[in-house]
């Protein structure tokens, strides 16, 4: 970890950021407000701190790796100074959509709207990420044939390893005694995957649990860290990030499907939310950028 080389490779063909390894020794590079159009994988290996993501701020120390998508608004500020490594890939390079079934990191390490954006790393995960950005590190300087294709499979086992990690924290948390999320809550999760694209007030959810909207919003609050009005918009943008990332269709038709009959009106949420408009996310990011 002391080699504070910048590993970088650009697509040629747009003069963008494709892959870079970015060893760090301080918070200078994530001190202020990120929104980029790539994925970010951050591993703090000394330090401490808090992270301000979306809507919510989360406590993180040495040996954690936090996940960010595309534009997901973030900074550090941390108590302790940090040291570390971060890989930024752009979905041009690897998009975690298209191969869900090979790493199923989308909803675990990234786009998971109910857990802090971050994993705990055990000495056995250290080991393999060692070795495996070594390998990065290696592969990024060879010019060689199906060197895509090489780091493309070493990013893979990061990302598979880190979603094990996570999965596997998550199901321990649920086993201690006096963790668990009130069974409400774990209700309220189904209720917003089920009806996110038409139920869109804190007070249909409120509804629908037959719990008072005051009470729900403070079991929120205390439980995810966020307000449920936050909670809501937050899937509804995954979402239509994904419709864009992936699909032609056109920002009328995400709009509709996702319950929006004015467009406009969901532009306006779309760039209050992820900071872009849906448009310019296509064109940097998504299904547009990526058929350029």
């Amino acid at each position: 970890m002391s080699n504070q080389n910048v590993f970088t490779l650009i697509n040629p063909q747009t003069g963008n950021l494709a892959f870079k390894l970015l060893p760090f020794g301080d918070n200078s590079h994530f001190d202020h407000l990120q929104r980029n159009n790539f994925f970010s994988l951050i591993w703090v290996t000394k330090g401490k701190g808090k992270v301000k993501a979306d809507f919510a701020e989360h406590h993180f120390e040495e040996n954690s790796l936090l996940a960010f998508s595309p534009y997901q608004p973030f900074m550090l500020c941390v108590s302790e100074p940090i040291e570390g490594i971060a890989i930024h890939f752009h979905p041009d390079f690897y998009c975690i959509h298209m191969h869900q079934k090979e790493v199923s990191c989308s909803g675990v390490l990234f786009n998971n709207v109910y857990q802090p954006p971050f994993v705990k790393i055990t000495d056995e995960a250290s080991a393999t990420f060692k070795m495996v950005l070594d390998q990065m590190k290696t592969e990024i300087q060879n010019t060689d044939l199906a060197q895509y294709e090489s780091l493309v499979s070493y990013l893979k086992i990061f990302l598979i390893t880190a979603s094990r990690l996570k999965n596997q924290q998550l199901e321990e948390m649920k086993s201690v005694p006096n963790s668990k999320e009130p069974f409400i809550l774990q209700n309220l999760k189904d209720a917003i995957e089920d009806n996110f694209k038409t139920k869109h007030s804190a007070g249909n959810y409120a509804d629908m649990l037959n719990i008072s909207a005051k009470a729900l919003a403070k079991l929120s609050k205390n439980y995810f860290n966020k307000t449920l009005t936050d909670l809501i918009a937050e899937r509804i943008i995954i979402e239509a990030k994904r419709e864009l990332y992936m699909t032609n269709k056109t920002v009328k038709e995400i709009a509709y499907e996702l319950g929006y009959d004015d467009e406009h009106y969901f532009s306006r949420f779309f760039k209050t939310n992820a900071d872009v408009s849906p448009q310019l996310y296509r064109e940097t990011v998504g299904f547009g950028k990526m058929e350029a």
